[in-house]
């Protein structure tokens, strides 16, 4: 390192560590005010529920809701139905074209936006509250009267198409594709939420129409809204956005479905890295155990920088920049991955400090020491990765009533939390650990390392993400502990993560 870079280094993280004192600072007092949020339930003359968080701090409001279904829906040979619908609400509603939607929706200073997940559609708008009145008929003609006209169908087709067709060049998506069918068979999670040009070429605007009114209806709708607006005023606001949908969802059964374990997949591919992806029994939401899951997964490796995993494969051997695990739990099906990328000559190497590691998990658990640490992290890490913005708020609130955990669920998950032992977390582990996994690898064949070689480059989990599982929107939210639905529009397993993230 040369003294210029060693100076720009030193400001570098000078300048870094005066920020994260600056923030840390400030954090307590914003994390303090938005974690005693008070949630309403607010039920309409229609029978609409929504939770209501009243903020007057600034003069906006913001509504998320979801729809129970998503991809899972599409039918057979018309996959991709789905996400081509959540790209036409803005493109023509009611009497306007997709011009003169635009136009109004900019007029109106709002946003909005959908997308799909495996299990649910969902939507959201941010809005001025002194001018509501014009978005929330925008936002009712985009849910209740999409034009679905065909100049438009066309041009999001083409563009999903384009996309479909590019990612055809790119290894880590065509992984994912073959890993979702092993782990997954011909359930409706191993199939392209995106569709494939053969089965978009097929869909129409009669097939969107018809999807559109078996999905969108009262009886299988999440709603909550954060902002500038009372309980009476939301009421009315529920039924005019949603009161004229059908009551009465029409959707199909999914079974469950868990992941076929006991596999080792080797997509060889010439890469400088090896992209390694490893699954074990999850555990859903609703179990009795899920907390005492999730602190081990934590331990194990939901903690960045604190994680046993993170300490075996980078602080003592640096095989890799990362190496991160988590929990997803999806509407039908839960799993636990653990996934990273090393150099391709360290790979062999990499996989077996990770099943090490893996081992001694399954067999000791975890001291109460680290036991300690994690529930201090998932207590305090809650409001700054749930609370931290209104419609991060209003996510969370979708999210808990999705996986019917109660409306007071942020009073009571402190004393939950608290009261898992050590011995509920060492079974957790024996029960989930001790399990041959199913293991993807892609890259060169195994080789063994050469002496005096590079590390590896910066990699992300969520890059090695399209190697697993088929979710922001709404599936069901992946775990770090941290909620969000709404994080999505990645490739197939990132976008599980992002809509299978259970708040814990």
């Amino acid at each position: 390192m040369t003294m210029l870079m060693a100076m720009r280094f030193k400001v570098l993280v000078s300048a870094t560590t005066l920020m994260l004192a600056l923030m840390f600072l400030v954090l307590p007092a914003v994390v303090a005010a938005r974690a005693e949020v008070r949630i309403q339930e607010v039920r309409s003359d229609k029978g609409i529920t929504a939770w209501l968080v009243e903020d007057y701090s600034v003069p906006i409001i913001a509504i998320k809701f979801l729809f129970d279904g998503g991809s899972t829906q599409d039918p057979a040979g018309k996959e991709g139905l789905a996400n081509l619908m959540t790209g036409l609400f803005d493109e023509g509603a009611g009497d306007l074209d997709s011009d003169a939607f635009q136009i109004k929706l900019d007029e109106a200073g709002a946003e909005m936006g959908f997308n799909e997940g495996n299990d649910a559609v969902g939507g959201g708008m941010r809005m001025l509250a002194e001018r509501q009145d014009d978005a929330f008929e925008l936002l009712k003609l985009a849910v209740e009267r999409p034009r679905f006209d065909q100049a438009p169908i066309d041009r999001i087709r083409s563009q999903i198409v384009n996309g479909i067709v590019a990612n055809a060049r790119d290894p880590e998506t065509q992984a994912a594709r073959k890993w979702a069918e092993a782990i997954y068979s011909t359930h409706p999670y191993a199939r392209p939420d995106m569709g494939t040009e053969k089965s978009l070429a097929t869909i129409t605007a009669d097939d969107l129409r018809a999807f559109h009114k078996a999905n969108f209806t009262r009886e299988n709708i999440h709603v909550a809204v954060v902002g500038a607006i009372d309980a009476e005023a939301l009421k009315t606001r529920l039924d005019q956005v949603f009161g004229e949908l059908p009551e009465k969802a029409e959707l199909r059964p999914v079974e469950r479905v868990e992941p076929k374990l006991g596999q080792t997949m080797h997509i060889e591919y010439p890469l400088p890295q090896t992209s390694l992806q490893l699954v074990y029994p999850g555990v859903p939401r609703e179990a009795p155990d899920f907390l005492a899951a999730a602190l081990m997964e934590h331990i194990l490796g939901g903690g960045t920088f604190s994680s046993r995993l993170f300490d075996e494969v980078r602080e003592k051997r640096g095989l890799a920049y990362s190496v991160s695990s988590a929990l997803i739990n999806q509407e039908h099906s839960s799993s636990l991955i653990i996934g990273t990328a090393t150099r391709s000559d360290r790979a062999a190497e990499t996989l077996g400090v990770i099943r090490d590691v893996i081992r001694k998990m399954a067999k000791e658990g975890p001291s109460e020491a680290e036991l300690d640490a994690a529930k201090k992290y998932m207590l305090g890490a809650y409001a700054i990765n749930n609370l931290d913005s209104s419609g991060a708020i209003a996510g969370t609130l979708v999210d808990l009533q999705t996986d019917k955990l109660g409306i007071d669920y942020m009073q009571r998950r402190i004393d939950l939390i608290n009261a898992v032992k050590l011995d509920d977390v060492k079974a957790a582990a024996r029960k989930l650990l001790s399990v041959e996994p199913a293991i993807m690898i892609l890259g060169p064949k195994f080789v063994e390392a050469s002496k005096g070689s590079a590390p590896p480059s910066h990699w992300h989990l969520a890059a090695a993400a399209h190697a697993a599982l088929p979710i922001s929107m709404s599936s069901r939210r992946w775990t770090s502990l941290a909620s969000s639905r709404w994080r999505s529009l990645a490739p197939p397993l990132a976008r599980s993560w992002a809509l299978a993230w259970p708040p814990a």
